[in-house]
């Protein structure tokens, strides 16, 4: 039984070795080869620095000028800024915005590996970012993925002047859904948390307490006033497909626009950047656009979208 336990322990431990070597060549990416990635771009990217109570938080900021909107892109767990790299390079969105992408605390250079569980801390910390970079002074667009979803709504929910649109892309909000594998308390072992990537232990720990921070959230959805899409993939093996039903249950006071992918998975971003593009163009304001109040309730794409892209991209489901 000893030797079986054994065995078993160093299997394990091999495996998550294996993956601490592929995930940290998929999900990160090194100074040099951001170098290299941008050595002959047009628009390069501008490293700054925030400091926000005793952590300094990393962020860039692509820009034509800074007159323009500002987009603020927040990723989810585990990630950095650089997650959004095909759409922070894109020139249409580069020629209609000021863009922002940050490293949420705890990822990427905001304080690698040590964590802020706290989605309020994580939201505050992008607010203070917001006020220094909105050089323009319009309101402000927000495209928040996954984890990074509930964090660009918290925002909105709480600071809804500020903001022009809010677009959650695989939205991870029930706290009744959180989605756990059989490998899920594997990653608080400390003996395999030493084998693994901080990003992927940081994100551990967020996931395990998600749904306490969404519970708080709970009642706050229905202050909710910014314009706001929401984006789930019917093929989401990472975030449970009931956050589209949560976010159509919740969501009830503001225009809304209820998105959800045929043949897409969580990364939508990725698989769809041209749709996400055409949101953020997308012409919309709660006060004056009786459209996106109808679309609200039959569940279409809004006013100016092309069509043909999105009866491609998704399937409108009614309440």
């Amino acid at each position: 039984m000893k030797k079986f336990v054994l065995v078993l322990s160093l299997l394990i431990t091999s495996v998550f070795f294996l993956s601490h070597c592929y995930l940290m060549n998929s999900l990160y990416k090194s100074d040099a080869e951001l170098d290299e990635h941008y050595r002959n771009a047009k628009v390069k990217p501008l490293y700054k620095e925030s400091q926000f109570l005793d952590r300094t938080q990393h962020y860039v900021v692509m820009s034509k000028s800074d007159t323009l909107p500002l987009l603020v892109m927040v990723h989810g767990a585990p990630g950095a800024w650089y997650g959004y790299m095909n759409l922070t390079d894109d020139s249409l969105l580069q020629a209609n915005f000021k863009i922002v992408a940050v490293d949420r605390l705890g990822y990427g250079k905001s304080g690698y590996g040590k964590e802020v569980l706290s989605v309020e801390e994580q939201a505050l910390s992008i607010k203070k970012i917001i006020e220094t970079e909105n050089t323009s002074g319009k309101k402000v667009y927000l495209l928040g993925r996954s984890y990074g979803a509930p964090i660009t709504a918290w925002l909105a929910i709480n600071y809804p002047q500020k903001f022009e649109k809010l677009v959650m892309v695989s939205p991870v909000i029930d706290p009744q859904k959180e989605k756990f594998y059989w490998f899920s308390d594997l990653g608080r072992s400390t003996l395999i948390q030493w084998f693994l990537p901080s990003m992927l232990n940081v994100a551990t720990k967020e996931k395990f307490a998600h749904a306490r921070e969404m519970k708080k959230m709970q009642n706050e959805w229905e202050k909710l006033c910014t314009p706001t899409y929401v984006l789930v993939g019917e093929n989401d093996a990472i975030a449970d497909t009931s956050n589209y039903s949560y976010a159509r249950k919740h969501i009830t006071n503001c225009s809304a626009v209820f998105m959800k992918l045929e043949n897409t998975g969580h990364q939508i971003t990725h698989q769809k950047p041209q749709l996400i593009k055409e949101l953020l163009m997308e012409k919309s304001h709660c006060e004056n656009d009786p459209l996106m109040a109808e679309n609200k309730a039959i569940g279409s794409v809004g006013a100016n979208t092309n069509k043909a892209i999105a009866s491609e991209h998704f399937t409108v489901l009614k309440k």
